[in-house]
């Protein structure tokens, strides 16, 4: 081989390596990246490049009836901010959202809680019986769909364990030297976790309603909210909308949600899986998902929740009903999480 020659496929293979390195950290440093279409539909893997990674549960307490908090050691943790929330991979395979409600100071320790839900889909009760001290785990992310906007002044509003991603804030905004005020409710003081911490942090800032002593809480301030004041709710559903509907004409609030989409509703449809020439019947009491896989069972699914992204999927065609809670404005132009969005019309058609 000529010198010459021997420079060109020397320099090719040099720049296909670096190509190939930049690609790898362009998508792991940004895992909603959409991936291009694929020859073979393997499915939202372009999601999973956060990546999995195993922690040791070291500390196992219960902060109030009913909720259990695990702490979580590893080497490596990702930084993160106030009102993220990591996947937790359980023993069965489940994988569920919690929120991170320790330090973001300590970066060899995640801290999360749960409450246990008696006719919930199986996870806390798994966390409930299973996740000891010793048991090692995996998990992946952070992510961060609930971030603190830098703002002079907060109004936050937590129902029971809907103060997991609150508590980072409220020490945030307490550091930065911000006016806060906090409603906390709940059935009764006993099942508020954090509440000993809270009460010392804010005094009387905080104000606690639990229903067994004084009903359900009074929201009317909301309306009285300067437009400075940042607001943040998460817990119940019901909690939430009545939030929403408090609030000053033309505002919204800040919300995390973690209670599963409706995945059902607006009508049957049917799904062309484009590249592998078939049609599938939605039901309206069925998900894509669900439909999708009747034709193709390796389809990568997660949460089922509208969470995880791991069913995100290219669309080709029509129109698009989101009912997720993670997809960006740029991502809804045309791809789906196919366990909980539906189609607006009669047909979608899906790079897969």
């Amino acid at each position: 081989m000529t010198m010459p020659r021997l420079r060109t496929v020397v320099l090719v293979a040099g720049a296909a390596v670096l190509a190939k390195r930049a690609m790898r950290r362009r998508i792991n440093a940004a895992p909603l990246w959409p991936m291009p279409a694929l020859d073979e539909p393997i499915s939202g893997r372009g999601r999973l490049a956060t990546v999995t990674r195993k922690v040791l549960v070291t500390e196992r307490t219960e902060p109030a009836e009913g909720v259990v908090r695990l702490r979580l050691e590893g080497t490596g943790l990702p930084a993160w901010q106030p009102g993220a929330h990591v996947d937790l991979v359980l023993p069965s395979g489940l994988v569920r959202q919690y929120s991170l409600c320790g330090d973001p100071a300590d970066t060899d320790t995640y801290t999360v809680a749960t409450r246990l839900i008696e006719d919930g889909r199986g996870g806390s009760r798994e966390v409930h019986e299973q996740l000891h001290e010793g048991a090692e785990i995996e998990i992946r992310g952070p992510r961060n769909r609930f971030p603190l906007v830098e703002s002079p002044a907060y109004a936050f509003v937590a129902g029971g364990i809907g103060i997991t991603p609150v508590l980072p804030m409220l020490r945030a905004a307490e550091a930065a030297g911000a006016d806060w005020r906090l409603l906390y409710c709940g059935r009764s003081r006993a099942t508020l976790p954090y509440l000993d911490e809270i009460e010392k942090l804010g005094g009387d800032r905080v104000t606690v309603v639990a229903e067994d002593e004084s009903g359900l809480p009074e929201l009317g301030f909301l309306a009285e909210v300067p437009e400075e004041t940042a607001v943040y709710c998460c817990g119940p559903d019901g909690l939430m909308d009545a939030v929403t509907a408090a609030m000053p004409a033309g505002r919204t609030p800040h919300l995390e949600r973690f209670s599963p989409a409706t995945t059902a509703g607006g009508g049957a449809f049917e799904v062309e899986l484009r590249r592998s020439g078939r049609t599938v019947p939605v039901a309206a009491d069925q998900s894509v998902l669900a439909a999708v896989r009747t034709e193709l069972p390796g389809v990568a699914y997660s949460c089922e929740q509208g969470f995880c992204g791991t069913c995100q999927q290219r669309v080709l065609e029509g129109e698009i009903d989101h009912r997720d809670e993670l997809l960006t404005d740029a991502e809804r132009g045309d791809s789906m999480l196919i366990c909980v969005s539906r189609c607006a019309g009669e047909r979608l058609v899906l790079d897969l």
